[in-house]
């Protein structure tokens, strides 16, 4: 039987929300006071919304092959994206065979290095990526972790990112990674705050399990430094995208200056093997945190994985559902997974892209079996309205 080839790319932004989990409105604890970089700024500190986290919405790339199988991926990007899809990517991409995920690739990145390389165009390329890879799935009626070469373990275990870690060890996550509220422009009563919930939500799970700070590009060198020692004496495990992402030197100096024990993580802003290849080498970090559906897709996260392995780096991508849990089944630097809670309270496990994907998989216990079903065993949801802003 010949290989179908790539039809059609398309490009539609989400109308009314619901996929983006930066658009959270009214009491959510993702939206309330998280140090940011824009946090110096006292009318930016309250709200992320404030200062635009969530202007680009979502992006939904769909990838149809000439035999009428539909593969598609959601990711981070709305209407920036979506042009850069339809205007730029998709001359690579249609009339390719669904196996040419390697050539498509590379020449998505390499066309686009005069004004990619991080940032949107890097998820829109992600975007298209993952589409493609669902779309192989689909084709070859298998789920996406048996193209990668197959589950290396029976299920998924996870920690929960959420304002209540003490929730999350009754739901039976293996730990709680609190968002850092408070940043250095709060000063030394901001820092205390910090060690403050840090201490009571210690009291509340015990000793037995994992907390860590979720920083946020926030921090300074001398701040990050005062905050991890201050914590150590709570058993922090890590601490997280404390610097700007682009501070390679100052995360290497932070790795050295931490306690003992103690690790630091970073990556979710990074793009490419090349990026991450200066943080490994560098010695920046003990575990990387790509964003699968940022860092260049699945395509590229198996290099990063790579780069990681050989220098005896973890893997544990920013949680992005079911397209990093594909990936982390199948890797054994990737011993355990995020999952981001977004119930508005934190108190409830709810599916990360609800209500834009029927039949995404949650924890149960803080474990997960994935499910055997072709691509990544999601569907759109048909009662959410998608918009194409650029047809071809």
């Amino acid at each position: 039987m010949s290989t179908p080839t790539i039809d059609r790319i398309r490009a539609f932004t989400l109308r009314g929300g619901g996929a983006d989990y930066h658009d959270q409105t009214g009491d959510h604890w993702i939206d309330d006071h998280i140090a940011t970089p824009m946090a110096k700024y006292p009318e930016y500190r309250r709200s992320r919304r404030s200062f635009g986290i969530n202007v680009l919405g979502t992006l939904v790339v769909e990838a149809e092959a000439s035999d009428g199988t539909i593969g598609f991926a959601v990711t981070t990007g709305g209407e920036p994206a979506a042009w850069i899809v339809e205007k730029h990517l998709a001359r690579f991409v249609e009339g390719r065979k669904v196996t040419d995920l390697e050539l498509i690739w590379d020449q998505m990145f390499l066309s686009t290095l005069y004004y990619g390389r991080k940032g949107i165009v890097l998820n829109a390329i992600s975007g298209v990526d993952l589409a493609l890879w669902d779309l192989l799935g689909k084709i070859r009626r298998e789920p996406v972790y048996h193209l990668l070469g197959g589950a290396v373990r029976e299920e998924l275990t996870f920690y929960a990112t959420s304002s209540r870690p003490d929730l999350a060890r009754e739901m039976g996550f293996i730990g709680g990674k609190l968002p850092l509220h408070h940043g250095p422009a709060e000063g030394d009563a901001g820092l205390r705050k910090n060690l403050d919930e840090l201490r009571v939500m210690r009291d509340r799970v015990g000793d037995d399990f994992w907390l860590m700070f979720d920083c946020w590009m926030s921090l300074d060198l001398d701040y990050a430094v005062r905050l991890a020692h201050g914590a150590h004496d709570y058993g922090l495990k890590w601490i997280e995208e404390a610097l700007v992402p682009d501070d390679y030197w100052g995360y290497r100096e932070l790795r050295r200056r931490v306690p003992p024990q103690m690790l630091v993580t970073t990556g979710e802003h990074e793009s490419t093997r090349h990026g991450f290849r200066l943080l490994l080498e560098m010695g920046c970090c003990d575990i990387i945190q790509p964003d699968v559906g940022w860092c260049g897709g699945l395509t590229e996260l198996l290099k990063i994985s790579a780069l990681a392995d050989a220098h005896g780096a973890l893997v544990v991508p920013h949680g992005s559902s079911v397209y990093s849990y594909h990936f982390v089944v199948t890797r054994h630097n990737s011993p355990f997974a995020e999952f981001l809670m977004m119930a508005p309270q934190a108190d409830r496990v709810v599916p990360m892209f609800a209500p834009l994907l029927l039949d995404e998989p949650v924890p149960v216990n803080g474990r997960m079996k994935l499910p055997d079903r072709p691509g990544f065993g999601v569907r759109l949801n048909p009662d959410c309205t998608l918009h194409r802003p650029y047809p071809r």
